[in-house]
């Protein structure tokens, strides 16, 4: 019988391989979020997919106004947020939207639904966290895909030459230069940070809270249990709107002048 500390580090440990062939490396792949995140992608994919290719415009049924739903309220943030004009945007935003919230759903799965699995298998050891939003990393990668599209985005609308003026004479103008490129250069990094740890702690702690959970009597773990996942129903949700909108917003205020 493990206790409880044995029980929480087993669920918080990530299956990886470290690179390199040295163990204890710095450079790891944690093949749990990377396959999860894969699996998560593929799914959002075919179910956009079967939906546009099945869709009628007279009797359309139930799933396919939820898709339409998700779809115009995406468009709608869109177009109240990004005053630029792209055609990457919206179809950007809809993947974040909904990846971002298929990540933090694997979060309502049963905190021992993967160590069963485990267990019939023959390997009760094993450890696989399916919650690639709770991993650290993974909300760092997707982060910094956004600061690439923020310099990317930056360079097209003003040129490479007007976007170096721009870090060097806003918002203090040009004769404060240094000055200016430090509060430049902290902001721009500030955004995937931001974006990283915001979304990586909500989900780190509803992910340990439900492994805490589980901890107590089978009684107890319905009456808390129930009420919190109801709960953490909305932060998954709200989780991945906050990251979608302020993606819009980075990118907005990169396609504009000062």
């Amino acid at each position: 019988m493990a206790s409880a500390t044995e029980y929480i580090v087993h669920h918080l440990t990530f299956n990886k391989v470290t690179l390199g062939g040295k163990p204890g490396g710095f450079w790891s792949l944690h093949i749990d979020t990377f396959t999860m995140s894969l699996i998560l992608g593929f799914v959002f994919l075919a179910v956009f997919a079967i939906v546009a290719r099945r869709a009628k415009v007279e009797n359309p049924g139930k799933f396919q106004l939820f898709i339409e739903m998700i779809v115009d309220m995406v468009d709608g943030q869109v177009k109240d947020i990004f005053h630029g004009k792209s055609k990457l945007i919206a179809p950007l935003s809809l993947t974040i939207f909904c990846w971002v919230f298929l990540f933090n759903l694997m979060d309502l799965l049963p905190v021992d639904l993967i160590s069963w699995v485990n267990h019939m298998i023959g390997n009760p050891e094993a450890h696989w966290r399916v919650v690639p939003s709770a991993d650290v990393n993974a909300t760092f990668a997707m982060s910094l895909s956004v600061l690439i599209l923020i310099i990317g985005y930056s360079i097209k609308a003003k040129g490479f030459g007007g976007w170096m003026k721009e870090l060097f004479s806003a918002p203090f103008g040009p004769k404060l230069g240094p000055i200016n490129f430090i509060f430049q250069m902290i902001e721009l990094v500030s955004k995937p940070i931001s974006l990283a740890l915001r979304l990586f702690g909500n989900m780190y702690a509803g992910e340990l809270i439900f492994i805490l959970i589980a901890l107590l009597p089978w009684g107890a773990q319905w009456i808390l249990g129930g009420p919190w996942a109801i709960f953490h129903i909305l932060i998954i949700t709200l989780q991945a709107f906050v990251f979608m909108v302020l993606t819009i917003v980075y990118l907005s205020l990169a396609v504009e002048d000062h």
